[in-house]
């Protein structure tokens, strides 16, 4: 099988984005692009998952986050069946990976792990 990043380099499978100029305003330009998290979530326990939903909103602020999606998303095609999706936006990869890391995060990542059987994902944006 051959790798998905190998098939589809970004340059060639964005061909409606505009050629980027060259000089260090470009290059500035490419390294502030967002970072969303994905998040699949399917909640089994709405106590834990309250205690959770009560502290995460603060450390994902301090951390440029916010939530842009929050739904059951509607099945189109394929075999991926999420329950609830929730995407979370941010300023770049560096503040994702920030909030993600943080020992605050970190502390309440345990009440999500009793509440839900969840996957979550970092993606750039473009």
């Amino acid at each position: 099988m051959v790798a998905l990043r190998e098939t589809f380099s970004l340059p060639t499978f964005r061909p409606w984005r505009r050629k980027q100029r060259n000089g260090p305003r470009s290059e500035h330009r490419r390294e502030n692009v967002a970072a969303y998290i994905v998040v699949d979530s399917a909640v089994h326990d709405l106590e834990s998952f309250k205690a959770y939903s009560e502290r995460v909103g603060a450390v994902l602020e301090a951390h440029g986050g916010k939530p842009i999606a929050v739904a059951e998303p509607e099945h189109l095609e394929g075999q991926w069946f999420p329950s609830r999706v929730v995407i979370l936006e941010f300023p770049d990869e560096e503040a994702a990976r920030g909030w993600y890391n943080s020992s605050e995060y970190q502390e309440i990542i345990p009440l999500r792990q009793r509440a839900a059987e969840d996957g979550l994902v970092l993606v750039r944006g473009l």
